[in-house]
């Protein structure tokens, strides 16, 4: 049996409203609301968050290839997958591959992770975010949302089997971007809906259903793309589907996210779904791609961390329009404080650390100590200990200070020292996706994958941590 193994997703906490675009711009205001990424995430970022929401001890012990999609790489010549499992800390003999320039890299990466299954076996996981941008003062700007997702495939444990998948290419301009280009461009929206979206998603449900012999309402659910409501809507009825069978779209509650929306609406309807359901997930973007699964038995052993329920719902609205202009780095900032140049080397001598978030658990006490260091400071053994990951320990606050002098587009910093619950270590970092009056000794937190910053013309990424979601 060959099919899903688990799912992941991540919205990140700000929501920008209609309402607080409407009070700059002038145009009325609706119920939507759209994610926004922090000002230290990104696509990178949110890959190895929706990871961490779909990796369980079985899938982690079994993974032999990790595959990351996204329009909106931090890199345009270096793999952002290595990244990924370096910081989810994969083995280092795992096969990774990055997918970018169509919004279908998410579902060509799947294919291929379903392919390699089969050929390889073991457990393949495909990450996907995007973080695109739109012109102001357009549909696009309110219409994108930032987000994440992951989907691990393997042949044993399956939560929803392949039945069958159908592929449709198509070498249309309709949305696109240059290497050069900031902001998401489009062709007229009647040519872009009518001659890309629905005829080739027209023709990839076609060809499964012509494939399988199945009927539109065989599905239970239906995963479809969606471009807009209205589109997505209208396409799904001239389809044959019923309303009741078509999976939330999202956009009203978080956004088109680019080369990770099919998917996380994908794990949307697996978080709803029951033995004996049958999915329809549909992506596009250069053509589409069709697949059936068939939802196992096993699909009530599955225990999401917080799932895409549970991401929505854990939210705090942007207290305005130029926040979120300034966490897109669309004003000018003002310039930071002097820093110690970056060194690549130094990076790649401290990434078990750094990257991987290990720290050292002394073999004589059992202290745990972050860094890793070779001398125990408590018994002062030399050279004695294993390393333990840290990344995914819960801890909560054992002290803290706020920088009000920082310069940072969300200021102030608050910096802590956290206490993690593997051997009490004790974490320096800065803390994130929180107001600094919230915060006090004992609060409950826990560690997450961020953009540091940027020097040296590289990224550098790092650790820090959050109040707890959920």
């Amino acid at each position: 049996m060959l099919g899903i193994t688990s799912y992941g997703a991540y919205v990140p906490k700000y929501r920008l409203s209609a309402e607080t675009v409407a009070q700059v711009w002038g145009k009325r205001g609706g119920k939507e609301e759209r994610s926004v990424a922090n000002y230290d995430e990104d696509s990178l970022t949110m890959a190895v968050e929706a990871a961490w929401d779909c990796l369980s001890p079985e899938v982690r012990a079994g993974v032999k290839s990790l595959f990351f999609a996204s329009t909106t790489s931090p890199y345009r010549e270096k793999q952002c997958a290595s990244i990924v499992a370096g910081a989810l800390d994969l083995p280092n003999d795992i096969s990774t591959v990055d997918f970018a320039n169509s919004l279908r890299a998410g579902s060509n990466a799947l294919k291929l992770a379903l392919d390699s299954v089969k050929l390889a076996g073991g457990q393949a996981l495909v990450t996907a975010a995007d973080c695109r941008l739109g012109y102001p003062q357009t549909p696009q700007e309110m219409g994108f949302g930032d987000a994440g997702a992951a989907i691990s495939v393997g042949s044993s444990g399956v939560i929803a089997e392949l039945e069958a998948s159908h592929t449709v290419s198509d070498d249309i301009t309709d949305v696109w971007r240059k290497s050069d280009d900031e902001f998401v461009r489009s062709w007229e929206d009647r040519w872009v809906i009518t001659y890309g979206y629905e005829k080739n998603i027209r023709a990839a449900v076609s060809g499964l259903l012509k494939a399988t012999g199945h009927k539109p309402a065989d599905f239970s659910k239906v995963v479809m793309y969606a471009p807009d409501a209205r589109s997505h809507d209208a396409l799904a009825k001239a389809l044959g589907f019923e309303k009741t069978q078509v999976q939330d779209s999202l956009l009203s509650k978080a956004g088109n996210s680019g080369a990770a929306h099919a998917i996380l609406m994908l794990a949307g309807a697996l978080e709803q779904s029951a033995p004996g359901d049958r999915i329809l997930f549909v992506t596009y973007g250069d053509g589409a791609d069709a697949f059936s699964f068939k939802v196992t038995e096993d699909i009530n052993k599955v225990k999401r961390p917080l799932g895409l329920k549970g991401n929505l719902a854990s939210r705090k609205p942007l207290s305005s329009y130029g926040k979120y202009l300034t966490f897109r780095n669309l004003i000018e900032q003002p310039e930071e404080f002097v820093r110690a140049f970056p060194s690549a080397t130094v990076m790649w001598r401290s990434r078990k650390w750094a990257l991987r978030c290990h720290g050292s658990k002394c073999r004589k006490c059992g202290t745990v100590a972050f860094p890793i260091q070779r001398i125990c400071f408590e018994c002062h053994s030399r050279d004695d200990f294993d390393e333990v990951r840290l990344s995914d320990k819960k801890g909560k606050v054992f002290t803290f200070s706020i920088d009000n002098l920082a310069g940072t587009p969300d200021a102030p910093v608050v910096q802590t020292v956290l206490e993690s619950e593997e051997g009490n270590a004790r974490v320096y970092c800065l803390m994130t996706d929180c107001e600094s009056t919230e915060v006090k000794v004992g609060m409950p937190v826990e560690l997450t994958f961020r953009r540091f910053h940027e020097m040296g013309g590289f990224v550098n990424y790092y650790w820090k941590c959050r109040p707890v979601r959920g």
